[in-house]
């Protein structure tokens, strides 16, 4: 994908060039602005050097020149600069291309970068002769974009998993043999007229290998439908697919050894929105809040993906799959549940764990978090639902394939004195094999924390298949753990702010039972954020939403967006048409799903998925398959800031204790004191998160029999005791003399620059002042001797590699014949004197003079 584009303006017509990352390679689009209403793009399909596309360039500006005297710019002007397009949309008038103007590197995997979209710029087509304008358009202008975290890449498919990326490039190629015998002679003659080889008469054959095109998974991609009026008429090159959700990444030292840990997590673009209007699922299986979030963790050693280590884990959170609402018209902090609709043979059930059997394959686990006792029936209503759903759909599956169904009551848990959450959370963790499917009502603070310890217990497993660690078990107030839990809840927050319209209100130090006494009245404020996100502003995302989906597409014979009673048949098409064949209720999954598991039917090497991919024959160095030439661009004069820009999350450099001699492990215990950096819950500012960190790190745990006052987060608004217990949680103040406070201020000023506390030398014992003075004879020889015969002295050996160990004295290293041979090289290149190229040097050169010049 090109990830460099500049927009040139003419009175007539747009010009879009887009460039490689070393701008060797340019493709021309050229928007046609006459048409008032419609869209007309032509792309040559050719590709430029940089000398080509200046030429075309100079010629446009001199072709587009007015006449003298003419009033009005001529030539050509610069629009703007973009790092690619998100894709062509049109309300009431012409169309509009969206660009994205501005973008922040999140995370980086096997040399793939991850962006997100920090800026987009939304520019009208049609010039303003053609403009037929509407007094609406602008409402409609301002709904697009509200404030949505997309995260795109320019090489890697961001909305399959790693797995599925990794298994297309596993597949041997007899497999693909047969697609690429088809498409070789048109890529091969296309190939030898695009460019010409200078070297053939060297006897030099040309490296080609064979890469794969695949399509993405359009129920993660949210800009699908703006990109569907040019998918076929584009290059690919052009096409970006985005995604919505969470994107982090940080870094784990390993006594040195770097270690990336990355969570991405995927929102459906089916049946999305906000919290209240979205619940339950619509008549094709896709439910509300459906989020994939996948942990990727990887030696940061080595950047390849063929010569690295991998390792992935996937789990699903998202809304019960029944047809349930919540009336949000008698603005109640939590409306009732109703079930909209009966469905005695579980068929949306069927449709939704159909989806999920095609994707992830089987065992599929459900872990249930609603309420089971209340003393007035509300979340119990989705239990008694589901649980007989899954019963009747497992009774068509073989035994070995079933679906495996937990109940548990999160919050009923909490309140206990005796139980703990995590420890229980933990149980259930390890037992899991297969893809996790969390839910409570919400699918927010008590998903979110159910899930960070399954991810918990799955990265100690990932750790230890990568060799990083002898046991596949972690422990809490670990850097390693620290740094993952905030992690964790970064992407817990951004979640819940896109659903629900307010951070997390219960973190996992809340089910710790060791939050600080300050973060009980940040939940309430937080819940507040949230009762007046759903109550005044959902209705607007929403709209947003829809309205960026195409779910919604403006017509000026049909009512405004803001003018519709509900969306519901926005989001339910199919309950207005019948159907034209019944699905069975018994053999209720796809043909083939079952004859495959419990492998997904997705990386089946099937007829079906063969038709998504394209087979292409490049040469082995070139740019859009070579991630070492394309990251480290080794042809041009780079610095380190443009090379290493990523924004990392957090490291285990922020967690690790800043104190001389305590053991630098990130999988070692932290006391309190020793910590760095500590994880706490509600990040408002940047200053009141280092405040309550300092303060965090200074509080110890309390007792874990103690009970917690708040649950989960439906109860944040009721259910609440006033035990006075909570508030002796605070911080404790010790009281120190003037004596102790001066003691305290010298230890702090000798800390600060030698970073250890200076102490008075201990008395040397017997058995180590002879071994003492042996030491400071051998620098300083003395003209009279004390010591003791050398029989009685305990015989040492030196530690040092080198035959002298002496600070007067070291043996240089030994150079083997290699390493002689390049430096003598760069001595005689320094002189003059060129060494006989090799073949390899000739392929080099050939590439460079290739990507330079031709």
């Amino acid at each position: 994908i090109l990830p460099k584009a500049t927009m040139q303006d003419s009175f007539q017509k747009y010009f879009l060039v887009g460039s490689n990352q070393a701008q060797t390679k340019h493709r021309v689009l050229k928007i046609d602005r006459t048409e008032p209403k419609d869209l007309v793009i032509i792309d040559d399909k050719h590709v430029y050097n940089h000398q080509e596309v200046r030429e075309l360039l100079s010629r446009l500006d001199l072709g587009n020149r007015t006449k003298i005297g003419q009033k009005g710019s001529s030539g050509l002007s610069r629009a703007v600069s973009a790092f690619g397009i998100v894709g062509f949309v049109r309300f009431l008038e012409g169309y509009y291309i969206v660009l994205i103007t501005k973008r922040r590197k999140m995370a980086d995997i096997g040399g793939h970068s991850i962006y997100k979209i920090e800026d987009t710029s939304m520019i009208y087509i049609p010039n303003d002769s053609v403009r037929i304008t509407h007094p609406d358009e602008a409402r409609y202008c301002q709904f697009l974009f509200t404030c949505f975290p997309f995260s795109d890449t320019y090489s890697y498919d961001l909305s399959h998993s790693l797995q599925y990326n990794l298994t297309l490039l596993q597949r041997p190629y007899e497999l693909w043999s047969s697609a690429a015998s088809s498409a070789e002679e048109e890529v091969h003659t296309q190939s030898k007229q695009d460019s010409f080889d200078i070297f053939e008469d060297e006897g030099l054959p040309t490296q080609v290998v064979y890469g794969l095109q695949n399509e993405p998974y359009y129920k993660y991609v949210w800009n699908g439908k703006l990109l569907e009026r040019v998918k076929d008429i584009v290059h690919h090159d052009w096409l970006m697919y985005i995604i919505h959700g969470f994107c982090g990444q940080s870094k784990l030292l390993i006594y040195g050894r770097p270690v990336y840990i990355t969570l991405i997590a995927r929102r459906s673009s089916k049946f999305a929105g906000t919290r209240f209007l979205k619940r339950g699922a619509n008549c094709e299986g896709d439910v509300a809040n459906e989020v994939e979030t996948e942990q990727i963790v990887h030696d940061a050693s080595v950047m390849s993906f063929t010569a690295g280590s991998y390792s992935s884990y996937v789990q699903v959170r998202g809304s019960v799959p029944l047809y349930w609402s919540q009336d949000i018209s008698t603005m109640m902090p939590k409306p009732p549940i109703r079930l909209d609709q009966a469905d005695p043979y579980a068929h949306v059930a069927a449709l939704h764990f159909n989806q999920m059997l095609q994707r992830f394959g089987s065992p599929i686990i459900i872990l249930n978090l609603v309420k089971k006792r209340e003393k007035r029936k509300h979340e119990k209503i989705l239990s008694e639902e589901l649980y007989p759903a899954v019963i009747n759909l497992n009774q068509f599956l073989p035994p070995d394939h079933w679906i495996d169904y937990i109940a548990w009551d999160m919050a009923r848990y909490t309140k206990s004195k005796l139980c703990n959450v995590l420890d229980r959370l933990s149980m259930i963790a390890e037992n899991v094999t297969g893809v996790l499917r969390t839910n409570c009502v919400d699918c927010l603070d008590r998903t979110n924390t159910a899930q960070f310890m399954v991810g918990k217990c799955a990265l100690a497993y990932q750790l230890y298949a990568l060799g990083m660690i002898d046991k596949p078990k972690l422990q809490f107030d670990t850097d390693c753990v620290r740094l993952f839990e905030e992690l964790y809840e970064d992407h817990g927050d951004t979640l819940s702010l896109q659903y629900g319209g307010s951070q997390l209100v219960h973190r996992v130090k809340t089910y710790r039972k060791i939050a600080p006494w300050t973060q009980h009245s940040k939940d309430i404020m937080q819940t507040l954020s949230r009762y007046y996100s759903n109550a005044f502003s959902d209705a607007d995302r929403q709209d947003a939403i829809n309205l960026f989906l195409q779910v919604y597409q403006p017509l000026e014979s049909k009512p405004h967006l803001w003018e519709l009673p509900t969306d519901f048949y926005l989001h339910q098409r199919s309950t207005m048409a019948l159907p034209q064949e019944r699905r069975s209720y018994t053999l209720w999954w796809s043909e083939g799903t079952l004859s495959y598991l419990p492998v997904p039917y997705d990386e089946v090497t099937c007829e079906d998925n063969m038709r998504k991919m394209k087979v292409k024959r490049v040469n082995r160095f070139d740019e859009s398959i070579d991630i070492y030439t394309e990251f480290f661009k080794p042809y041009e004069l780079t610095s380190f800031d443009d090379t290493f820009c990523i924004a990392m999350t957090n490291s285990a450099r922020e967690f690790m204790p800043k104190t001389v001699g305590v053991d630098p492990s990130p999988f070692t215990v932290r006391k309190p004191e020793e910590t760095g950096k500590s994880v706490l819950g509600n990040k408002s500012s940047k200053e009141e998160t280092l405040l309550q960190r300092k303060t965090a790190a200074s509080a110890p745990p309390p007792p874990s029999e103690e009970a917690i006052t708040s649950t989960s987060e439906d109860d944040s608004e009721e259910d609440r005791d006033d035990d006075g217990s909570v508030s002796q949680r605070s911080t404790p103040i010790k009281l120190l003399t003037e004596s102790g406070e001066s003691a305290r201020t010298q230890e702090q000023s000798a800390r600060e620059p030698y970073g250890l506390n200076l102490a008075k030398p201990p008395r040397l014992s017997f058995h180590h002042r002879p071994i003492f003075l042996k030491w400071i004879s051998s620098l300083h020889p003395p003209t009279e001797t004390f010591l003791p015969p050398s029989s009685s002295l305990p015989r040492r050996e030196p530690v040092s590699c080198f035959t002298e160990d002496s600070i007067y004295a070291v043996c240089p290293p030994q150079a083997d014949r290699d390493s002689r041979d390049v430096f003598e090289s760069h001595v005689m290149t320094g002189q003059g004197q060129m060494r006989a190229l090799c073949r390899d040097d000739m392929l080099m050169y050939r590439e460079y003079v290739k990507n330079r010049y031709m």
